[in-house]
């Protein structure tokens, strides 16, 4: 439920939330942010109500099941089943494409909080200028454009469960502020003084190496100690081969239902080109190589032909960001050696900017709201960072 009101109080935004809804409008409203508010409400009920399923065997038609008979599975099921009943915090850890947001879902879906919210905040793809607010919500003034009190996630979330998605990239002030949260259940707003107490559960995840992350001082030690009270690791698909078979009819099944196809079935060459595949993107990146050999099969059974350009697709994209990563990383090195360090950090920083607002406004066609948005920028911040850098920015116009 959205609340859109002219003649709401701050007092009546929060007693709101706190009776279960979603969030709060005063009018008058800006449509993009109403829109994405909406988006926002549409996709968290969604998840509350998406069951993640532990048997496949008993699977409706358009809901999410966890597949694996393997040991580490077998582990994993039992971890789900001893932490949900209890409000302990879960760290789920696992390399991309693993299922760690699945795992979230059932531990939460099968918790005594089930019937409140749950909330997914990714903590990679907000801004950090835009991270705080959205978790913390802000005060009347906190920042230019803070033309009223906002309600963060967390305090949306009041009796519920907040998801942390890829928290080893959550910038240090924040990790501060997830601290006092997990240990005293209050925060302030941003730009406030007021104490707010409330009772969430926190379950979060992350691919990254936290124990390096904690070495080099990049990941809070107390933090770590918190998060891990109760661990759970999920596998690589190449180290749980075991599985293929039910995860390749699993996903069959379920890509076949969601275009509209009868299940053609896969041949055993395709299957064992799947099966001695590494997939470096794990099981997301195995159903997305079936989603597009059935987008272009035509009713027979799955084949290596079918397979095979798929395959070669995303081997092009592991390898091309592969390439990426060390084109940059080269980059970064030659800097480094080199004698001319005044201002290094400052003049990375604005190097990566200029091309990644450049790639923005080329992506948008040169529309600087569109960018702006894409970017979490603000349009007075996103013009000033086009002066400074000398941007040029040529506007596309689409003709009907």
């Amino acid at each position: 439920m959205i609340i859109m009101t002219a003649y709401g109080t701050t007092e009546t935004a929060i007693k709101a939330t706190k009776l279960g809804a979603f969030d709060f409008i005063l009018k008058p409203f800006d449509i993009p942010e109403m829109l994405e508010v909406i988006r926002k409400a549409l996709e968290a009920g969604k998840f509350m109500r998406s069951h993640v399923d532990l048997n496949p065997d008993s699977l409706l038609i358009g809901g999410e099941a966890i597949i694996g008979t393997s040991r580490a599975m077998q582990d994993v099921y039992k971890a789900i089943g001893r932490v949900s009943p209890t409000d302990a915090t879960v760290l789920v850890r696992g390399e991309s494409g693993t299922g760690k947001e699945l795992v979230a879902r059932a531990i939460y879906q099968h918790s005594l909080r089930s019937q409140k919210p749950f909330l997914i905040i990714n903590c990679v793809a907000i801004p950090e200028t835009l991270l705080e607010s959205e978790l913390f919500g802000y005060e009347k003034g906190a920042f230019t454009g803070a033309a009223h009190r906002r309600i963060g996630k967390i305090e949306q979330a009041d009796g519920g469960t907040v998801f942390l998605d890829e928290i080893g990239d959550m910038p240090a002030p924040i990790q501060a502020k997830i601290l006092r949260l997990l240990q005293e259940k209050n925060f302030e707003r941003l730009g406030g003084r007021e104490t707010i107490s409330v009772d969430v559960r926190i379950i979060a995840a992350t691919n990254r190496d936290l124990e390096r992350a904690l070495a080099e001082g990049r990941f809070r030690e107390d933090l770590y100690y918190r998060l891990k009270v109760v661990t759970i690791s999920l596998p690589p698909l190449r180290e749980r081969r075991g599985d293929m078979r039910a995860l390749v009819d699993y996903l069959l099944g379920s890509h076949s239902a969601s275009i509209g196809i009868e299940n053609p079935g896969i041949t055993e060459d395709a299957f064992a080109m799947l099966e001695g595949y590494s997939w470096p993107g794990n099981v997301r990146e195995l159903g997305n190589t079936i989603q597009k050999a059935l987008i272009f099969n035509r009713g027979a059974p799955v084949s290596r032909e079918d397979i095979l350009p798929a395959i070669k697709s995303s081997k092009k994209n592991h390898d091309d960001k592969g390439n990426q990563d060390k084109t940059i990383l080269d980059w970064i090195r030659h800097v480094l050696a080199s004698e001319e360090r005044e201002n290094l950090f400052e003049s990375c920083v604005d190097r990566f900017s200029s091309i990644l607002i450049s790639e923005a406004l080329r992506i948008s066609g040169g529309n600087r709201s569109r960018a702006a948005r894409m970017l979490g920028l603000s349009r007075p911040t996103l013009h000033a960072k086009i002066d400074k850098y000398g941007i040029k920015c040529e506007v596309t116009v689409i003709k009907e």
